[in-house]
């Protein structure tokens, strides 16, 4: 360690899960830390979210655990249905991964234990700021998938819409069995549902179809219209669509993984580098590995170009692999016909005969350490 970072003024554009862990990163190893956020206040609204352990293992070294014990739940694993509810395949984390946390938590507390550590850690964070070029100094931008630092850059890029809209709610739930996340998987649709912490359940739900809706999650929508699409689920997802009251819904689209993540003094970092569709739940987590990633990268070399340069190397094949991985998984929830049928067939199987098998796929994923692997 070079502490090159000791005393350095750096801004970070954007007070989301990513920009916020990197203040926090950033500032524990001595640097001045400004957030810039475009919202007039750190919003309240939003929906669940889990975090694997591979993230886990950065918000534990940044000191977060404690206030992470009464926001989050433990996912103890992750278990596959079909669209009439019975069981396909049930990935058990807990047993294969004793040590390794998964949690579940919502977004807004999330945000809140992220604001408070990094208040703690003396980082100053100013409201109503809309970003459109990088201030002086050192910049990390995390302004997400629209990202005028971004555009900056890489030039103008148009995603591709992947023919599939989602639907995000929340609904009251008593708490009462274990924090699984619960997938359950019809011909051109899905449903992923988990609890959350203070009496919430998570719903997504992704259906495919030819009219696009505009990216983001804030465009709300009639919550018959999502419980028409699963019309033909069965128990219990019918219950939970049954307490839907309010839902937004957005369009999935597809963005390359940035060609150029850094100049010599601005980098990108979370969606603003690698936007991900929402099929392997590694969103938030691919941004806080970004975060400790780029803060020991800056640490470390006190010149910052190569610094930066060192960061992109490190990340970029890791969300690449994490971003494929996503893709893959959209076409594999939505199979129909003798495909669903087969492939269902395959994983039941599995299920019964191999149970440590479906797991061991994502050890490349999971056991990923950013604290001890990043050089």
């Amino acid at each position: 360690m070079t502490n090159a970072l000791q005393g350095r003024r750096v801004s970070v554009i954007g007070a989301g899960i990513g920009g916020l862990t990197a203040a926090i990163a950033l500032a524990r190893r001595g640097a001045e830390v400004t957030v810039l956020e475009q919202a007039p206040q750190l919003s309240d609204v939003g929906a669940g979210i889990q975090i694997s352990a591979n993230a886990v293992r950065v918000l534990d070294a940044l000191g977060l655990a404690p206030a992470l014990e009464t926001q989050a739940l433990r996912n103890t694993g992750v278990h596959l249905h079909d669209q009439r509810g019975q069981p396909v395949l049930r990935m058990d984390l807990l047993r294969h991964r004793p040590q390794a946390r998964f949690l579940v938590i919502h977004r807004p507390r999330l945000i809140q234990v992220l604001e408070q550590a990094a208040r703690q850690a003396g980082v100053t964070i100013r409201l109503d700021q809309r970003v459109q070029s990088p201030p002086d100094g050192l910049v990390i931008a995390a302004d997400g998938l629209k990202s005028p630092m971004r555009q900056l850059l890489n030039g103008q890029q148009v995603p591709f819409f992947t023919g599939q809209s989602a639907w995000r709610a929340t609904i009251p739930d008593a708490g009462a069995g274990p924090a699984i996340a619960q997938v359950f998987m019809g011909p051109g649709r899905h449903l992923v549902s988990y609890p959350l912490a203070h009496g919430l359940r998570n719903i997504v739900a992704v259906v495919e179809r030819r009219d696009w809706q505009d990216e983001g999650w804030s465009h709300a929508d009639d919550p018959d219209n999502l419980r028409a699409a699963f019309a033909a689920f069965g128990s219990p997802v019918s219950g939970w669509l049954e307490q839907v009251e309010d839902v937004s819904i957005w369009g999935l689209f597809r963005h390359p993984v940035a060609a150029r993540w850094h100049d010599d003094r601005l980098a990108l970092l979370g969606d603003a580098a690698h936007p991900t569709l929402p099929f392997l739940a590694q969103g938030a987590g691919m941004a806080i590995e970004d975060a400790w990633t780029v803060a020991a990268c800056l640490d470390a070399d006190p010149d910052t170009r190569a610094a930066l340069a060192r960061y992109q190397a490190v990340r970029q094949p890791r969300v690449t692999r994490i971003v494929q991985t996503a893709n893959d998984n959209a076409r594999n929830y939505h199979l129909q016909g003798a495909k669903r049928r087969v492939a269902h067939g395959v994983l039941r199987m599995a299920d019964r005969f191999a149970p440590r098998l479906m797991p061991g796929r994502f050890d490349w994923l999971y056991d990923y350490d950013p604290v001890t692997d990043c050089p």
